[in-house]
C-alpha cells in the first residue's frame, strides 16, 4: 500500500455528512465492497497534518516498523456485520477516540494496522 491507497481507505476530515448509513456509505465510495465485502476498515478523522505528525515527531515505536500516536484521534470503524462476504455489504460502525497505529515510509503514512484497538487509560486521581 502507499500514501495515495492510505488516504483512499483511511482518510475522512472533516467527517463526511452522509447521514446514518455512514459505513455502508464510505466503504462503497471508497471501493471496499466489491467483489467481496472487507471485513474491518477504520476512517480517521484528523488532518494530514496530525496524521503525518504520528511518522515524525507525535508517535512513539509500536513493535515492527509501527507507529503509536501519543494524541488520540477521532476513528470511525466499519465491521461488516454476520459473515456474508459478497456484497451487498451492511456495516455496523462504532466512533471512539483512540490513539492510532500507522506504518510509514518516507515519513507518510501507508498502513494502519486494524488489528489494534489502543486506547488510552485514564489516569487515577488519587
Amino acid at each position: 500500500m502507499n500514501y495515495e491507497d492510505f488516504l483512499m481507505k483511511h482518510y475522512d476530515y472533516p467527517k463526511s455528512n452522509v447521514g446514518n448509513r455512514y459505513c455502508n456509505t464510505m466503504m462503497q465510495r471508497r471501493e471496499m465492497t466489491g467483489p467481496k465485502c472487507k471485513q474491518v476498515n477504520s476512517f480517521v478523522h484528523d488532518t494530514k497534518a496530525e496524521i503525518f505528525a504520528v511518522c515524525a515527531t507525535k508517535g512513539v515505536p509500536y513493535g515492527n516498523d509501527l507507529q503509536r500516536s501519543l494524541k488520540l484521534f477521532r476513528v470511525t470503524t466499519c465491521t461488516l456485520k454476520g459473515f456474508k462476504m459478497r456484497p451487498p455489504c451492511d456495516y455496523k460502525e462504532m466512533t471512539l477516540p483512540r490513539n492510532i497505529v500507522i506504518s510509514c515510509m518516507d515519513g507518510k503514512p501507508v498502513h494502519y494496522e486494524e488489528g489494534v484497538a489502543v486506547v488510552q487509560e485514564q489516569e487515577s486521581s488519587e
